[in-house]
């Protein structure tokens, strides 16, 4: 069976989208006979069936190298070509409905994966009253699909809320060899300059306006001394001072988990999060995680693994910060690698997901209802 996924939330930089992808391609060709082909956007424009295919877009300026390539005729034509037997489409734009166009003619099973809330971003930046719209608008794009996958169980809400029906609870993976306990490796004390008794924490991702720095920096602000904080992304809105100290985007995953398992622990105030991959990620480095009450985040992190803050309040990430120094942190991690291993690996997510395939592709009515899966690997 060859299985296309395609998307425009792919870059050199992108996050959770590009390693969801990546991930699945590794897996599927070490654990099937499945071919697996990418289609996402590029500098220019490569066919390779059972491999990343791109087409030539411009770069949109004030992003984290995200290209935008406009053409309706090319995308459905790259998709045809390619000859799918099923299609994974990862956005709500033009490439869902170029795929649902190839789809229909060919007569394959559709799929979308709802990886971005788009009307809470969108209502964050324009007012609240876009979200109605937006939301008349999914429930448009996904009437067309058979399933529409969705990486946590409030994602599932919503759009079961906005009138999607066939939908699937799919969490996201990772590869737990990379991120492990064992990658802590890095003396960061010592490389930043910092004293022994530093405390030391870490974030890790794109630096949007989504993921709230300014209530990252506000709380380290209201910290002091001794708290410290690696911001690991780069970007216009994060300002390194006299407790936060600002680094690169780190492409390479080692690399990545190499910072994470350094740290303390992560510290995260996204409110958008529909899954929070750097969260797992940083718990299967086997350390705790302190996030907000919003979004997918209180599905991962609970009093054994981490501490909640209010989201959008300094003060009270702040305070989480302090509780969690209070508590064992070793003792946390453990449980939190622990947590990860059953149920957050890539095995146990991409077999959810080859289950949720076989029920579109059998046609039988079978898709599971919300909430059928939320309790696999529990």
């Amino acid at each position: 069976m060859h299985l296309v996924d395609t998307t425009l939330f792919f870059s050199p930089t992108s996050g959770g989208v590009k390693r969801y992808l990546t991930a699945k391609h590794e897996w599927l060709a070490a654990h099937t006979t499945h071919r697996h082909t990418i289609v996402v956007p590029g500098e220019h424009s490569q066919f390779l069936p059972g491999d990343i295919t791109t087409i030539a877009g411009p770069r949109l300026p004030g992003t984290f190298n995200y290209r935008l390539p406009l053409s309706a005729r090319t995308w459905r034509s790259t998709l045809d070509a390619l000859e799918p037997d099923l299609i994974e489409v990862g956005d709500a734009f033009h490439p869902a409905w170029c795929a649902a166009a190839v789809a229909r003619r060919r007569n394959i099973p559709l799929i979308a994966f709802f990886h971005s809330d788009l009307a809470h971003l969108l209502g964050r930046r324009f007012g609240p009253g876009i979200e109605s719209a937006v939301a008349r608008y999914l429930r448009a794009v996904y009437s067309r699909f058979d399933l529409v996958l969705a990486p946590s169980r409030i994602m599932c809400a919503y759009l079961s809320r906005i009138g999607v029906s066939r939908t699937a609870l799919q969490p996201l993976g990772v590869d737990t060899e990379v991120f492990s306990p064992l990658r802590r490796t890095l003396d960061l004390r010592r490389q930043l300059g910092l004293p022994a008794d530093a405390r030391l924490l870490v974030f890790a991702g794109r630096f949007s306006d989504e993921k709230n720095l300014d209530v990252l920096r506000g709380a380290m602000a209201l910290l002091g001394s001794p708290y410290h904080l690696l911001l690991v992304g780069g970007g216009r809105s994060a300002h390194p001072s006299d407790n936060i100290t600002v680094l690169p985007y780190r492409r390479d995953g080692i690399e990545l988990a190499q910072w994470l398992a350094s740290a303390d622990a992560l510290v995260h105030a996204g409110t958008a999060e529909t899954f929070g991959l750097v969260i797992v990620e940083a718990m299967a480095c086997g350390r705790p995680a302190v996030g907000v009450r919003a979004g997918a985040v209180p599905e991962l992190i609970d009093q054994r693994v981490g501490e909640l803050a209010e989201p959008d309040n300094a003060a009270s990430m702040a305070a989480a910060i302090r509780r969690l120094y209070d508590r064992d942190l070793e003792t946390m991690g453990i449980a939190a690698r622990a947590r990860v291993l059953q149920r957050f690996t890539w095995s146990n997510s991409l077999g959810i997901q080859l289950a949720n395939y076989a029920s579109v592709l059998t046609g039988n009515g079978t898709v599971p209802e919300f909430g059928a899966r939320a309790e696999v690997g529990s």
